[in-house]
């Protein structure tokens, strides 16, 4: 009897640390909101306009991420990742009826996370990385009349990123992330002072591994 206990318990240990060492995978989906910096028109050609710049809206936001274990190095481990954030409608204003009514974003930028503390229940980290981003822009303009400008935009995207995990149960934890996907523009359909935007996204939401 004794044996059988023993050959059970071997058993359960084994089950257990082979579940550990496999669980070099993450997925995470956090929500939150999107911040982008105010804009300026050049050669605003409604001459007197009080305010010629394009202001943006903070919309609900969305991100997906798929993370896996590389190696680790002390308290040091590094991940290969997929963060994919998305806003669907983010609307635009300006004094003029010159610019879209509103635009949304996908973003997907293959990256590196570097975990602090990898192993512990708390880890902060960072990450970078760089991919392909889509705009969306409206079809009518944001006071009346169809927009003459492009519906589709691409851009290249450069994402950096820093965070807290937090493992509360084995295979489930709480992420908070704050990160800028650092974009060209979509058309607006006039010019302005910027060639490209930061889009700030800070989300909290919930991770699992496996």
């Amino acid at each position: 009897m004794l044996a059988k206990r023993l050959a059970v318990l071997a058993a359960l240990v084994l089950v257990l640390v082979a579940s550990a060492m496999a669980q070099i995978n993450q997925l995470s989906v956090t929500a939150g909101r999107t911040f982008i910096s105010t804009d300026t028109i050049v050669n605003d050609p409604y001459v007197g306009d009080p305010d010629p710049h394009i202001h943006f809206a903070n919309p609900a936001s969305f991100a997906f991420n798929y993370g896996r274990l590389l190696t680790t190095h002390g308290i040091f481990g590094f991940y290969a990742e997929l963060p994919v954030g998305f806003y669907p409608r983010l609307n635009l204003n300006t004094d003029q009826n010159q610019i879209p009514k509103d635009i949304g974003a996908l973003f997907l930028t293959p990256s590196l996370r570097v975990n602090i503390f990898s192993g512990d229940s708390v880890t902060p980290w960072v990450s970078a990385g760089g991919g392909y981003g889509r705009f969306r822009e409206a079809p009518e303009r944001n006071f009346y009349g169809p927009n003459p400008g492009e519906h589709g935009t691409n851009t290249g995207v450069i994402q950096f990123g820093a965070g807290l995990d937090v493992w509360f149960w084995h295979l489930w934890g709480a992420r908070f992330e704050a990160r800028d996907f650092y974009s060209g523009l979509p058309d607006f359909t006039v010019d302005t002072a910027n060639s490209r935007q930061h889009n700030y996204y800070v989300g909290v939401g919930v991770m699992h591994r496996f």
